[in-house]
Parts: structure tokens; C-alpha cells; sequence
């Protein structure tokens, strides 16, 4: 065994060129293949079992994964607006536990502006038993003032902190040309729940209704809300409502008497289930990534087989002298598939440093994008079961040039370098 870790050694040294871009290129390919499979796994999880806190998500006559996407994750844009009276309705069902209206269609610098009741932070539990916390002395807004909460995510990028003022945009694009005339003060910043919702800027939603340039449409004719007169309830309408039930079968009974017997409003639950159904829509797009990671680590393979194939018209004379010093075919054959398996094991450990890079990257994009959060430590069963293809891809790729060096003819070698 120490003279075939010897004759490995010496070979790795001597071509050490060919070795270090043969070792790079399976780090890549193993990095890529456990990043797809780890960002892969990572992203349904966090999208389908992340802290929503809501069962079901209320709005207007469509489609149920674009509510979700509009109020769950906020992104998309909403599908139209449901009456005011609707809403008091289900909220005041007894097999609600919790309902808090969004109204959504306006930004500041892209971040999602979401006007809702203060609720959203004296009742609603992102997790169980974990509500809304306010960093230092921040504070829920004040409904009849223009106050706003905004979240951690979008504290960062804006850099809105307590006492600020910011205009508010018309449109959910950071490219809206339309800028309203309203000002609000921040009242507080939230601390990070590595949710979707630390991207959104938090206003009473009565500020959505009386922001200039809004129409409610609540009794199907066109209002505009007046200074210091009051808004009844028939004119106003939301974008969503965001629900809770106090258990699971008052969530079903609702489904059924809102989707299959209504004809005005679409029923979003469980919202795991509408994600899930997306995510099994998009999972085309996993099996290509898939694909092109597996013709990656062929490539690999192919390359790590050329490099070494390519080397032993001039290794020839030395295996010829090893053999003629003794060493058996078997041992020759071996050195060759070893050496091929080392530089493979060698792209894997340095596969997991690629792997790392590829995933604080993605982390950062998902992060930034949709506010969800990757643990980019969290353990994958593609961390090893890629190394050890990788290592089998390397000793395959080895064989080959193994049986050219073992069929090596000795003395025709040898006398042929005289």
C-alpha cells in the first residue's frame, strides 16, 4: 500500500498543472450538485412550512396562488379587491379566531406598503406564542394618524428608521412615477422574523383609503374619500383578509361555502397546500437544474479520464521499469485507479468550499427578493451522497487508462527507449 501512495504522489507532483485544473473542475461539479439538491429542499421548505402564522388567505374570485403570493410572500400583484362587508362577516364568525384586512398597491422604493389594523401586532402570532417585536422604543402606529412600522428587511434597504418620514408611491414597481402627496412617520421598526414580512412597510389601512388618488369601488360606483368625513363601510374594500380558524375542520366547512358555493370571493387554504401545489407546477424547473448538475460531474468525469489518458504515452516507460523492478500488473492497475480517485476526493473536499459560496449567494438573493431565509448550514443528505459518486465517477473514469497501463508490454518498451 506505501508504494502505491508513493507512486500516486509522485504523480500528482509531477503533473501538478493538469492536476489542479482536473481537481477544480470536480470541486465545481460536486459544489453545484449538492447546492441545487441543498437550495432545492431548503426553498420548500421555508416557502411551504416558513412562518406564515395565517391558515387562509381570503380575497377576490381567481386564482388561490396568486393571493397567496400577493399577501403570504408579497410579491405579484393582487387580483382586485373584495367589499369592506365581507370582511366584518367573516370576522365576525365564530369559527374565527383571528381576521386582519391587507389593502395593498403602493411602495417605497419597491418595498410593499401594506395598510392593515394595529392587530397585526397586538394579536397575530407569526409563530405560535411569537407576535411582532419592536426594536428599542418603537411602537404599533396610531390607526387615525400617518404612522407606519416598517420591518427589519426593509428597514435595511430603505434605511427608514423611527421619526423618519417617507412619501409612499402609487403601484407595487419602485419605478412608479406616481408619488403621493401624503407623508408618513416611521413609529417603530420590527426586529427580524426571517419571513417575508420583514420587506414590508406597515400603514393603518384607513391611510390607503384616504391616500389621494385612491377609489374605492366597494358598492361598484366609484368614491373618493374627503378630509375628515368619514367612510361607510359600504365604499370601502381590501385586497385580502388574512385568516385564522380555531381549528382545522371550520377552515374546511369555510373552503367549501367560499369556493364551491360562492361565486364572489376565492378561498386560499391550507396556505402549505397552495405553495406546495406551486412548487409541484415549477418542479420541471428542479429537474433541469437536476440534469445539468449530473452532466456537470460527467464532464467531470470525462475530464478527469482525458487527463490522465493523456499522460500515459509518456508514463509508459515508467511503468515499464516498475514492472521490471518487480512490481505486478495488478499493483500498476491499481496506482492508476487510486491516483484517479484521489484527485476526485480531493474536487470533493474542495467541492463543500464551493458549495458553501454557491449557497451564500443564493441565500442573499432569496433573502433579498422574497424575505425568506436559508440556513445555509443546515444539513443535506446530497453533502455526502455527492462525494461518494464523485469518488466512484473517479474511479471509474480511471479504469481506462488503469488497463492501458497494465497491458503495458515490458520489454517492447523498454527496448524501444534505447
Amino acid at each position: 500500500m506505501r508504494a502505491l501512495l508513493l507512486i500516486v504522489r509522485r504523480s500528482l507532483r509531477k503533473h501538478a498543472l493538469s492536476t489542479t485544473v482536473t481537481v477544480v473542475s470536480a470541486a465545481l461539479a460536486s459544489g453545484l450538485v449538492m447546492a441545487v439538491f441543498a437550495v432545492a429542499a431548503q426553498s420548500r421548505a421555508a416557502f411551504a412550512g416558513g412562518p406564515v402564522g395565517f391558515d387562509a388567505v381570503l380575497g377576490a374570485r381567481g386564482s388561490a396562488t396568486q393571493l397567496v403570493l400577493n399577501t403570504v410572500f408579497h410579491l405579484e400583484t393582487s387580483p382586485g379587491n373584495i367589499p369592506w362587508t365581507l370582511y366584518k362577516e367573516v370576522s365576525e364568525d365564530n369559527t374565527v379566531e383571528l381576521a386582519i384586512p391587507y389593502a395593498v398597491g403602493d411602495n417605497y422604493r419597491g418595498l410593499r406598503i401594506v395598510g392593515t389594523t394595529s392587530e397585526i401586532f397586538t394579536r397575530f402570532e407569526y409563530i405560535k406564542g411569537q407576535k411582532f417585536k419592536f426594536v428599542g422604543h418603537g411602537e404599533p402606529f396610531d390607526e387615525t394618524l400617518r404612522q407606519a412600522v416598517v420591518g427589519s428587511e426593509a428597514a435595511r434597504i430603505s434605511g427608514l428608521k423611527r421619526g423618519d418620514t417617507f412619501q409612499p408611491s402609487h403601484g407595487v414597481s419602485e419605478f412608479s412615477a406616481v408619488q403621493h402627496d401624503e407623508r408618513y412617520v416611521v413609529s417603530g421598526v420590527l426586529e427580524a422574523t426571517n419571513s417575508p414580512s420583514d420587506r414590508v412597510i406597515w400603514i393603518p389601512i384607513e391611510g390607503i383609503f384616504r391616500m389621494g388618488g385612491h377609489i374605492l369601488r366597494g358598492t361598484g360606483e366609484d368614491f373618493e374619500a374627503e378630509a375628515g368625513a368619514t367612510i361607510p363601510d359600504e365604499h370601502k374594500e381590501v385586497s385580502a383578509v388574512m385568516l385564522k380558524f380555531k381549528s382545522q375542520i371550520h377552515g374546511l366547512r369555510m373552503e367549501n361555502r367560499i369556493n364551491r358555493q360562492g361565486k364572489v370571493a376565492t378561498l386560499a387554504w391550507p396556505i402549505a397546500n397552495v405553495v406546495a401545489q406551486l412548487f409541484e407546477r415549477l418542479g420541471w424547473v428542479n429537474r433541469i437544474l437536476e440534469l445539468v448538475a449530473y452532466l456537470v460531474v460527467v464532464v467531470a468525469g470525462g475530464g478527469l479520464l482525458s487527463s490522465i489518458y493523456n499522460t500515459m504515452n509518456e508514463r509508459r516507460r515508467e511503468f515499464a521499469i516498475l514492472r521490471a523492478l518487480g512490481a505486478r500488473r495488478r499493483t500498476v492497475f491499481s496506482a492508476i485507479v487510486l491516483e484517479a480517485t484521489t484527485i476526485s476526493a480531493l474536487g470533493s473536499l474542495l467541492g463543500y468550499l464551493v458549495y458553501a459560496a454557491i449557497m451564500v449567494v443564493a441565500a442573499s438573493i432569496i433573502r433579498e427578493r422574497t424575505g425568506v431565509v436559508l440556513d445555509t448550514l443546515e444539513w443535506h443528505s446530497a453533502l455526502v451522497q455527492t462525494p461518494v459518486a464523485m469518488l466512484v465517477v473517479g474511479a471509474i473514469a480511471g479504469i481506462l487508462p488503469a488497463r492501458k497501463a497494465y497491458a503495458t508490454d515490458v520489454a517492447s518498451t523498454l527496448s524501444g527507449n534505447l
